[in-house]
């Protein structure tokens, strides 16, 4: 029998696509599982609307319960946007450690320019807050490349959305 605990369990083993350090689990973005014998119903919303890495992650999920001996139905929430806040706490610690810089917490407002070129950032690798932001266009929308000026590495800054 296909339990709600196993279905999390084996979720939380499928790699984001495009940052594979985390799984769909720690990004948050599994929303909810439901399970009804052999059907579980997973809720999951996307970190954004165009996210080109959609379907691969519908179909990783659908393989995982079938693995479970279950029939999955995979539905895409759209109405609850996804946050950066919602990656866990062991999210973030994966990140760090693959030398990403993971989000800040979200504050009420929005972010402004002058946040992002702010020296509040922390860098991955040593930790200093010698940062500055070289391009706030990153290899997607959710990231921007910054830079330590203390141990001269770059890296890749979660944007806090």
């Amino acid at each position: 029998m296909v339990t709600a605990a196993a279905v999390w369990e084996a979720l939380a083993e499928i790699p984001d696509p495009e940052i594979p350090v985390i799984s769909l689990v720690d990004l948050g973005v599994v929303k909810d599982v439901a399970v009804d014998g052999t059907r579980v119903r997973i809720a999951f919303t996307p970190t954004f609307m165009g996210c080109p890495a959609l379907e691969r992650m519908q179909a990783c999920m659908e393989e995982a319960v079938r693995d479970l001996g279950g029939e999955a139905q995979v539905d895409v929430v759209l109405d609850d946007s996804w946050s950066t806040d919602k990656i866990t706490p062991a999210g973030r610690e994966k990140l760090r450690e693959a030398g990403f810089a993971p989000p800040a917490p979200r504050n009420a407002g929005r972010t402004t320019l002058v946040q992002l070129q702010a020296k509040a950032f922390r860098c991955p690798y040593c930790g200093s807050t010698e940062t500055r932001l070289d391009n706030i266009f990153g290899p997607t929308p959710c990231r921007s490349v910054r830079y330590c000026e203390s141990c001269r590495q770059p890296f890749e800054q979660f944007k806090t959305i």
